[in-house]
């Protein structure tokens, strides 16, 4: 990566991503509500703003995406195919299974054995 800002970015970026992934992944789910409603506002604005960067001109063509300086841009934008990609399922992509919430199961603490108390006779 070296020390480069675009570098910085990438691995500071790359640590957020992989942040907010683990805590989906490994949190309860009051945790897991807490974080979207934090986090996924401003992905959706980032998305959006790497989205706006990259709109198609007049020729339905990403000036962002141009490979070479006189060349076609390809068609279409990778980002939006990217985007398009990961966030919506294929038409032969099977709808997921909702899982039904496990009930939670009774934990029954044991009282302490009382000690009988022996007496001897005096």
């Amino acid at each position: 990566m070296g020390s480069s800002a675009f570098g910085q970015l990438r691995t500071s970026l790359a640590e957020y991503l992989a942040e907010i992934w683990s805590s989906t992944k490994q949190g309860d789910d009051r945790a897991v509500a807490v974080l979207a409603r934090k986090a996924l506002p401003r992905l959706v604005e980032a998305l959006n703003a790497v989205l706006d960067e990259h709109s198609p001109d007049a020729d339905g063509r990403c000036a962002s995406c141009r490979s070479r300086r006189f060349g076609r841009t390809p068609r279409p934008c990778r980002a939006y195919l990217s985007a398009h990609l990961c966030l919506l399922p294929a038409a032969d992509e099977p709808e997921p299974v909702p899982v039904a919430p496990q009930p939670r199961r009774s934990v029954v603490v044991a009282e302490p054995a009382r000690r009988s108390v022996l007496r001897t006779p005096s």
